[in-house]
């Protein structure tokens, strides 16, 4: 395991490598400030930041970084609506006042198979997206072959399915070439 801890207080940052004593393979390396340039160049499979409180500069950072590894923050005080900003900033766990060394694996553990299944269905959603947006196409593209050459629906599907695999490409693919090549014949194209 490979974990990143951005902490200025060298003490704080021991209690997180003293609480994953004991995992095989590790590497700890600490920051004393979030760098998302040192963040890439040591890929650790989980980042953790110790502080007194969490300061607007460093959520900012992380909303500016994105959710390219689980974030950990353990904070020994917070303010209303901080430990939302974190969550928003990709902060997948959020610890006030319980930096404890017998705590550090369970959490990080627990933060890892959250962001984890946060990716998942990140993943999920941007593909449910991609087919709405490409069966929309679709349907606009059936539309337009029903107006321009008198097909119902279903021949209109079928035209379309049959391009699709007569030139080797996905069904919306040429749904929004069909869209496109129709836009230039109107003169709708710059």
């Amino acid at each position: 395991m490979r974990v990143l801890v951005i902490d200025p207080d060298t003490a704080r940052a021991a209690h997180v490598a003293e609480g994953l004593e004991g995992v095989q393979p590790l590497e700890v390396r600490r920051s004393a400030a979030f760098d998302e340039a040192e963040v890439l160049a040591f890929a650790p499979d989980v980042v953790v930041i110790a502080a007194e409180s969490p300061d607007r500069d460093t959520l900012d950072s992380l909303k500016d970084y994105g959710h390219g590894r689980p974030v950990v923050m353990f904070v020994d005080r917070s303010e209303p609506g901080l430990a939302e900003q974190a969550v928003r900033a990709g902060v997948a766990a959020y610890v006030v006042d319980g930096l404890a060394p017998g705590r550090v694996r369970s959490i990080l553990d627990v933060a890892m198979s959250r962001f984890a299944l946060t990716q998942q269905l990140r993943g999920d959603l941007a593909k449910a997206k991609a087919d709405l947006e490409s069966r929309k196409t679709v349907e606009r593209a059936k539309g337009l072959l029903m107006k321009e050459r008198g097909l119902d629906e279903d021949g209109a599907y079928r035209l379309l399915r049959k391009l699709a695999m007569d030139r080797g490409k996905p069904i919306g693919s040429v749904a929004a070439d069909l869209l496109a090549f129709a836009g230039v014949l109107k003169g709708d194209a710059s």
